[in-house]
């Protein structure tokens, strides 16, 4: 049975998205695209094209899903809020994306304690699109479900998640860029961190798994990755470390 059974009943309620909630979602967007603009990673642009968002227009989870579905074999489920780890290892093993429905008010545009819809979606999905990125989100969530007893390993692993499918950048053909969620959704993170001051370390599996991070504050540390399939290919690397802690 799966234990995110009382979760399963909830929906994106579309028909109630307010005319402030419109005009958030128009602001955000299309401050956080002008952004991204030379620095946001094609995959995720290409992805962004690919999902069909807008800045005209909240995403409709049901369009969304018939388009991931056809792509990559993803799907989005509507949660309350943040969930803990068990649910949100168990559905990524299962090839769902746990993502709000709400959106922030227009005085917490810049600033918001936890994740609202335009983190989840316009940060996390355009990315859903692309095969190699969603068999290593995949992944994590398969390994996470090996370890669901174990909160050191849980630890250990939600740090590989938060220095890649949260906070990741990836050097690009021509400089450095971004793909990582936390960063392509927040107008702050974007320019802090191909700034001078975050230090910047090579992708390394073990680094990565021993690094603490502060979530309530901007980052001080990122690590950069060659590609997606230099992500895959640390799976192996990662469940061996993994076992041996």
């Amino acid at each position: 049975m799966k234990t995110y059974a009382l979760i399963d009943g909830l929906r994106q309620e579309y028909n109630r998205y307010t005319p402030e909630d419109r005009k958030v979602w128009t602001i955000l967007f299309e401050r956080q695209l002008k952004q991204l603009q030379g620095v946001a990673d094609n995959n995720y642009l290409e992805g962004l094209e690919k999902i069909g968002f807008s800045a005209g227009s909240i995403p409709n989870f049901r369009i969304v899903n018939q388009r991931l579905k056809e792509l990559t074999g993803w799907e989005i489920v509507v949660v309350p809020g943040i969930i803990d780890q068990r649910n949100f290892f168990e559905m990524l093993s299962e090839r769902k994306f746990p993502s709000s429905a709400w959106l922030r008010s227009m005085e917490e545009l810049d600033y918001l304690s936890e994740p609202d819809m335009f983190h989840d979606a316009f940060g996390h999905m355009p990315l859903l699109t692309n095969k190699t990125f969603c068999d290593f989100f995949h992944r994590i969530g398969v390994i996470g479900m090996n370890y669901e007893n174990s909160p050191k390993h849980i630890e250990m692993l939600g740090r590989v998640y938060w220095f890649t499918i949260e906070f990741g950048l990836i050097q690009g053909a021509d400089r450095l860029k971004i793909y990582g969620a936390g960063i392509l959704s927040s107008i702050g993170e974007t320019q802090f961190s191909l700034g001078d001051v975050p230090i910047r370390l090579p992708f390394d599996v073990k680094e990565i798994m021993n690094t603490d991070f502060d979530n309530t504050k901007i980052q001080e540390k990122y690590f950069v990755i060659e590609s997606f399939d230099q992500l895959l290919a640390a799976v192996p690397e990662m469940e061996e470390h993994l076992a041996s802690v």
